[in-house]
């Protein structure tokens, strides 16, 4: 498949979020539909808002770090206000799946705007935007030519020169994850141990930290999601300087391609505003959503006839895995015995 070039509130405020009860709600209005999203607030609002103005549902949005709004869901059970639950990576919307905190949904809108390959099969789950996560490098310290593969990366040429997150991201789990699903466990164990051997500090920090630490000389390349990089490309500041030290490699086009996740959501397992949830969901799936989601978030549109941002597509077109991404979640247990056993932190 051709990829065609066309985050969520974390830490105090995540904390008080999920700890405080939605206001104002009743049992059950058809007028709204209750909201639990792992994105920060404002690279969501401005689509609920947009939503309310042209069905007339209004949404109560809770927002939080997506463990925990998961956590309150299993807790809250057929108490939980929750219509609608928002959260980011394949393993994670498994989690919820296997926590039996959403419900089956059958919608000919949302198989029709989805591939195939980013819902679940039951339709749980279903994707709302891809990031990918290919190999970032200094352009002026390395030579891209010298890049080849994701496995490449565990040579000898490449020691304490990587840099990549800790085992406990999931990102990173769901990327041995699917090599696990595609090259098999040995294999994706091979290159944990190699990526751990050439790792030029131990995991810290984000992926903007990571791209950081290209840019001022720590590691040459990394390991990191390019909507972190478009963020950074469209800000201000250091974080500009820092982007456009860096280029983009898109990894293994000459076998099973890059690999890439999504951002997804589910309608919750006892919502009482199940049809407004829906229309919510498909909302979300529109050429108007998805096209705002690329522009503001520097996500890849779940949609192949929704363009990427200029900023996205100037880091090119590239192959995608092909993978199942409900297949990443079955392979999450297994991926972390994979990074103990590496030693990844």
């Amino acid at each position: 498949m051709r990829f065609r070039p066309f985050a969520w509130l974390v830490g105090t405020a995540a904390a008080i979020a999920v700890s405080m009860p939605l206001v104002g709600c009743s049992p059950a209005d058809q007028d709204e539909v209750n909201l639990y999203s792992a994105r920060q607030e404002n690279l969501i609002r401005p689509l609920l808002e947009d939503f309310t103005d042209q069905t007339g549902i209004r949404v109560n949005l809770v927002t939080g770090a997506a463990d925990n709004l998961l956590q309150r869901l299993r807790h809250e059970g057929r108490n939980s206000p929750a219509d609608l639950f928002i959260t980011a990576d394949a393993a994670r919307l498994h989690q919820a799946r296997e926590a039996d905190v959403l419900q089956s949904v059958d919608s000919d809108v949302l198989r029709a705007n989805i591939p195939e390959r980013y819902r679940d099969p039951e339709g749980l789950w279903f994707g709302l935007t891809t990031r990918a996560r290919p190999i970032l490098y200094h352009t002026d310290r390395v030579d891209p030519d010298a890049l080849s593969t994701y496995e490449a990366l565990t040579e000898t040429p490449w020691q304490g020169r990587v840099c990549i997150r800790s085992s406990s991201n999931v990102y990173n789990q769901s990327l041995i994850a699917a090599m696990i699903a595609t090259e098999g466990a040995e294999a994706a164990e091979e290159w944990a141990n190699g990526i751990v051997a050439n790792m030029a500090r131990p995991p810290q920090g984000g992926d903007r930290d990571q791209i950081r630490a290209v840019a001022d000389g720590v590691c040459d390349v990394a390991i990191a999601n390019t909507y972190y990089l478009g963020l950074m490309l469209n800000s201000e500041g250091r974080d500009r300087e820092v982007a456009e030290q860096i280029g983009v490699f898109w990894p293994n086009q000459d076998d099973r391609g890059t690999h890439v996740n999504i951002s997804g959501a589910g309608v919750a397992a006892h919502a009482r505003n199940r049809d407004n949830a829906i229309r919510l969901l498909e909302f979300l799936t529109s050429p108007d959503a998805q096209e705002w989601y690329a522009e503001v978030n520097q996500e890849y549109p779940i949609r192949d006839d929704v363009p990427a941002s200029t900023t996205l597509r100037g880091f090119g077109e590239f192959q995608t895995d092909d993978i199942e991404l409900y297949r990443l979640g079955d392979h999450n247990a297994e991926a972390l015995r994979i990074m103990d056993r590496a030693r990844w932190r």
